[in-house]
């Protein structure tokens, strides 16, 4: 019998430490334990509302099964330019606009654009993990900047962003509204930073996908759109997935500049395809008949919010800064060290999944991530396994 000898299978230098996915693991804890209520995940347990899930099945009867142009179909792109509009009273040209099969896939197409192996970019964290392995798969360096908690509020010292760019900073990525503190920016903030970036000749990736879930009465958060100008080495991320529930539809847009049409569609055809064709005739329909839905899944939000806050305020060794948008509160436990050991033992004494904060960049450890976009009986019944557990 021949002996086979080990070897090494030849594959990118950049992949071999890959990040693990924290949340992932304590999910697939939860998944095995009976009985237990996961709000590990950024999604509502809401299911798609009626007129969008009616609108794919229109589309696919229609026949709206085939390969669909690489920069979205038509009625999405006339669509989302229309949404703008109505969000911020912007006028967006359609050479601008993109659709691609998720907000992920837009991010990933913005960093292709920009990074090379040995560059680097400037991430204002926490920040959702799947950033930083995007970034790192690229071969490039992620610089952390962290966000201040001082006075039960989240806040992001500019000056720290700029101390930490140089020569080979190619992006500075910020998610406003972010995941998973619900910080978000003001228009002044904005208009600072991307001073900042053009001072430092770098591009601002600015993730919004969040931007309509916000607790202060506006229609929708602020916009890097509506600071910069159209030629401003900017890109904007959107998605379907938090705001009309769509998480397993995958269909996402980015906003660029004109100039880059060429380079995004291709970017898009080699990464996915697109998105398939009746879910972009679906999201047609989410965009111009969904807005009961997205107040429907705003309350919710807010009521989860106050819950939580509610609970979260009745435990003595927790520390938990206000929450002004996204479906998500971070939260301390005090002495708490290994984040990712503690989920995986509050899965066990207390039957509830939650998200490590170590997984959203260094500096998190001890911090928590729950989804409170929830039904409220269920969200509930998890804080109440909780406060008796921490």
């Amino acid at each position: 019998m021949v002996q086979a000898t080990p070897h090494t299978l030849p594959f990118r230098p950049a992949l071999a430490h890959m990040r693990s996915q924290r949340i992932v693991e304590v999910a697939k804890v939860t998944a095995s334990h009976p009985g237990a209520i996961s709000l590990c995940f950024g999604e509502t347990d809401l299911p798609t509302a009626t007129v969008v899930r009616e609108a794919a099945e229109q589309a696919m009867r229609e026949g709206r099964t085939t390969y669909a142009d690489r920069r979205g179909v038509a009625p999405l792109r006339a669509a989302i330019q229309e949404y703008h509009h109505r969000t911020h009273g912007l006028d967006i040209d359609l050479d601008r606009i993109s659709a691609t099969s998720s907000g992920m896939t837009s991010i990933m197409i913005a960093l292709q654009c920009l990074v090379e192996p040995g560059d680097n970019v400037v991430v204002v964290a926490p920040v959702w993990p799947n950033i930083v392995i995007a970034i790192e798969a690229l071969g490039a360096e992620v610089r952390f900047v962290q966000l201040d908690a001082e006075d039960e509020r989240w806040s992001l010292d500019l000056g720290g962003v700029d101390a930490s760019c140089d020569e080979r900073t190619r992006a500075i990525f910020v998610a406003s509204p972010g995941n998973p503190t619900g910080w978000t920016m003001t228009s002044d903030e904005q208009r600072e930073l991307l001073d900042l970036a053009r001072r430092r000749n770098t591009w601002v990736i600015s993730d919004e996908v969040y931007n309509r879930l916000v607790y202060d009465g506006s229609f929708a958060a602020p916009s890097f759109l509506e600071v910069a100008r159209d030629d401003d080495a900017v890109f904007v991320v959107q998605s379907f997935s938090k705001t009309w529930a769509m998480t397993g539809w995958r269909l996402g847009w980015l906003v660029h500049p004109a100039a880059l049409a060429h380079q995004v569609g291709n970017l898009s055809a080699i990464n996915s395809t697109g998105s398939a064709t009746f879910v972009q005739h679906a999201g047609v329909a989410a965009i111009r008949q969904g807005e009961p839905f997205v107040d429907e899944l705003l309350g919710r939000c807010l009521h989860g919010r106050n819950m939580v806050a509610d609970a979260l305020g009745r435990i003595a060794r927790v520390s938990a800064p206000s929450v002004p948008a996204s479906f998500y509160a971070f939260f301390r436990v005090e002495g708490v060290e290994d984040d990712l050991a503690y989920a995986k033992e509050l899965v066990a004494r207390a039957g509830v999944g939650l998200a490590p904060g170590s997984a959203f960049g260094p500096g998190n450890e001890g911090w928590f991530r729950i989804c409170f976009a929830q039904d409220p009986q269920r969200l509930a019944t998890a804080l109440d396994r909780l406060v008796t557990a921490i």
